[in-house]
């Protein structure tokens, strides 16, 4: 099977970052604690990433299953 990206362009852009989180103030006047952020896991077999997990701040998760060519 023919990996997804081969052969598409890439694009010179900057990284990505995590958005901003402002702090919200409860209507006592007392400050709630900011959401947590996403959060990124990598699963590796040896040198080679086989899984990147990211867990987005509403719970839901993507998995990103790493294939790489054989022999590699």
């Amino acid at each position: 099977m023919k990996p997804f990206l081969t052969g598409k362009r890439t694009l010179d852009a900057a990284p990505l970052r995590a958005p901003h989180v402002h702090k919200a103030v409860a209507p006592t006047g007392a400050a709630r604690p900011a959401a947590e952020g996403p959060s990124v896991e990598v699963v590796k077999q040896g040198d080679k990433v086989m899984r990147i997990i990211v867990t987005c701040a509403c719970g839901e998760k993507v998995e990103v299953e790493c294939l790489y060519p054989a022999g590699s």
